[in-house]
C-alpha cells in the first residue's frame, strides 16, 4: 500500500532525509562512530516524516498517521514498502529496537490534530514525553548506553529541548492554531492566548516566555550529568545537543524574551561556550 502522503512534494524520500540530516545529524555525523550513523539517521528520518505528516500533509492526517503506524509494524517484520520505513526496519532488526518509542512519536502527532492548547505545564511535559523523549531513548539504545538513570535524565533534556523549540516557534505555531505555552502561565502573565502575537500582548507574552525559559533551563541542566556518564564520543554529541538548547535560551534572553519580533537562534560562539560548560559538568551514575 502506498503512503497517503506520497503526493506531497515535502514527503519525497530525498527531501525527508535531507531535512533530517540538516536538522539533527551534523553533530552526530562528525563525532560518533561510523557504524552507528546509519541507525541514527534512520530514526531521524522516521521522526521527520511523521512530523511532516502531522504538520503539513494535505487531506486526513489521522488516516495518514494510521498508515505510518501500520508501516512501522511492517518495518519490524521486514515487509515495509516505503523507503524510509525499509531503512528503519534494517536498524530495528540489527539493534532490536522496540516499537514503543516510534509509536509514541506517531501518537504525539495524532494529539496535534485534536489538541491545540495545554492548560498546565505538567500537561505540556506529558506531551513532550511523547513528542521528544522517545528520540532520546532511541539514541541511548543505539549508542549502547541505555540505563534507567540515563533514560530519566535524557527524558528531561529532551522535554527541555522541545520546550525551547516551542518558545522559538510561538508565532509559527499560533499561525497553525496551536499554542504550546501553558494557559496558566499566560493567564498569570496577563496574556490573551487568542491574541498571542498581537503588539498589544507583547509585554505580557514576554513575561510568560521568561517563565518558560526558567523551566527549560531546569530541564536542560540534566544534560551535563548525562553527558558526563557517557563514553567520550557519545559525551561530545549529547553535550552538543544540550548546549544547543541552552544557547538558544540565551538568544531568547538577549532579545528580552520577544520571540515574536526576533528569530532566536544561538550564536556559534555562545554555542561553543555552552558546549564547554556542559562537558565540564560532574559525572552522573551510569
Amino acid at each position: 500500500m502506498a503512503s497517503p502522503a506520497t503526493g506531497h512534494p515535502g514527503f519525497s524520500v530525498p527531501a525527508v532525509m535531507d531535512q533530517a540530516r540538516s536538522e539533527n545529524f551534523p553533530v552526530a555525523s562528525r563525532v560518533l562512530p561510523r557504524r552507528i550513523r546509519p541507525h541514527l539517521l534512520a530514526v531521524y528520518g522516521f521522526a521527520r516524516l511523521v512530523d511532516d505528516i502531522g504538520d503539513e500533509a494535505p487531506g486526513d492526517r489521522l488516516v495518514q498517521l494510521d498508515w505510518a503506524e501500520r508501516e512501522l509494524e511492517r518495518a519490524m517484520l521486514g515487509t515495509a514498502e516505503h523507503p524510509v520505513f525499509k531503512t528503519l526496519g534494517v536498524s530495528i532488526a540489527a539493534l532490536g529496537l522496540p516499537l514503543a518509542p516510534f509509536k509514541d512519536l506517531i501518537e504525539a502527532n495524532r494529539r496535534d490534530q485534536v489538541v491545540s492548547r495545554y492548560q498546565t505545564f505538567e500537561e505540556l511535559q506529558e506531551y513532550g514525553m511523547l513528542s521528544a523523549a522517545p528520540v532520546g531513548r532511541l539514541v541511548l539504545l543505539i549508542l549502547g548506553c541505555s540505563s534507567p538513570e540515563r533514560v530519566a535524565r535524557s527524558d528531561r533534556v529532551c522535554v527541555g529541548l522541545q520546550l525551547v523549540e516551542h518558545l522559538q516557534d510561538v508565532a509559527e505555531d499560533h499561525a497553525m492554531g496551536r499554542v504550546y505555552l501553558p494557559a496558566e502561565s499566560l493567564a498569570e502573565a496577563g496574556c490573551d492566548p487568542e491574541r498571542l502575537v498581537a503588539e498589544s500582548e507583547r509585554p505580557a507574552l514576554c513575561r510568560a516566555v521568561a517563565r518558560e525559559v526558567e523551566r527549560a533551563r531546569e530541564l536542560l541542566a540534566e544534560g551535563g550529568p548525562l553527558a558526563a556518564s557517557l563514553p567520550l564520543r557519545a559525551r561530545l554529541a549529547v553535550a552538543a545537543f544540550a548546549a544547543g538548547g541552552a544557547a538558544a535560551l540565551d538568544s531568547i534572553e538577549r532579545v528580552s524574551f520577544d520571540v515574536v519580533a526576533h528569530r532566536c537562534r544561538p550564536r556559534p560562539t555562545r554555542l561553543f561556550m555552552r558546549w564547554l560548560s556542559v562537558l565540564g559538568a560532574r559525572r552522573a551514575r551510569p
